[in-house]
């Protein structure tokens, strides 16, 4: 599948900024089952300092905000091409060891009600491909998705004891309870092509598992489904704050207002479809 993106993300600055640093990781890589056909980012109020890839190898930019500027907008645009690997990623690479991802952050550490979810569960946890796919599902009908009912600092707990959330809290405690029975986990956070529509309230989040013998297998609890074509993987993390598309500080900015634009469409052989969407809140928290 050819999936076109269009991703404008817009902070507005209530005073002068006089100095700001912006972290972002919103360009794909050409990897496990997708290429980057093209891809462009632009900006306004910023310029770039440097490029990188991080410790999970996701591509990052580091940009400095132009000091006084009113806002700044990062605006990208480009084509993926995807294939439906059954939600299997494959085998683990990169400089990161399988160990790290069994140790629990601030946002995914086990509570209590964590605990009573895995103890819940009714499947063969020596069959761990069909417990994860049990446990998925435990999530999903435990907690509701209901847009704004948490934030980007909403931990796995905290989402499991409300009944409520989004993508982002069904991947967190996805994460926790699969750690408790130390399974290697990761959050991911990309793009996700909704069936019937373009334009998308903003970036999804979902989780992948590390499954020996099969490598790491992304579950999104809040589709019920592990990710097909329709995806485009950008960043990896063990939580949401080490895949997030925006991180940084902005000093003397007073109040600020941010807004992202989302655009996810299919391009069909021969032809050319892009458009723009709507919706978004601070540090750009996926559902």
């Amino acid at each position: 599948m050819l999936l076109t993106v269009t991703h404008t993300t817009r902070y507005t600055f209530a005073e002068s900024v006089y100095h700001g640093l912006q972290r972002l990781r919103l360009k794909p890589k050409s990897t496990h089952g997708q290429e980057v056909l093209d891809w462009s980012m632009d900006l306004t109020g910023a310029k770039p300092e440097a490029h990188y890839d991080d410790q999970h190898f996701n591509h990052t930019d580091l940009v400095s905000i132009e000091p006084g500027a009113p806002e700044v907008v990062v605006t990208c645009q480009g084509t993926v091409r995807t294939i439906d690997n059954n939600g299997i990623t494959g085998m683990h690479s990169g400089h990161m060891p399988l160990w790290c991802f069994l140790r629990p952050t601030p946002l995914t550490r086990a509570g209590n009600r964590v605990r009573q979810l895995v103890a819940s569960v009714d499947a063969d946890r020596e069959n761990t491909l069909a417990f994860l796919h049990a446990l998925s599902k435990a999530i999903g009908e435990q907690i509701e998705y209901v847009p704004g009912t948490t934030d980007s600092t909403t931990t796995a707990e905290q989402a499991l004891t409300a009944g409520q959330g989004v993508c982002q809290d069904h991947a967190h405690v996805f994460l926790s309870a699969g750690r408790l029975l130390d399974i290697p986990m990761r959050y991911v956070g990309g793009y996700l092509k909704m069936d019937g529509q373009i334009d998308q309230e903003a970036g999804h989040g979902w989780a992948e598992a590390h499954v020996p013998g099969l490598g790491w297998i992304g579950f999104d609890i809040s589709n019920a489904i592990c990710p097909d074509e329709r995806y485009i993987r950008v960043a990896t993390g063990c939580d949401y704050s080490e895949a997030a598309p925006v991180t940084g500080i902005a000093m003397g900015a007073g109040e600020t207002r941010l807004d992202v634009h989302l655009s996810v469409d299919e391009k069909l052989v021969g032809t050319q479809q892009q458009s723009s969407g709507s919706g978004g809140q601070q540090q750009a928290q996926g559902g």
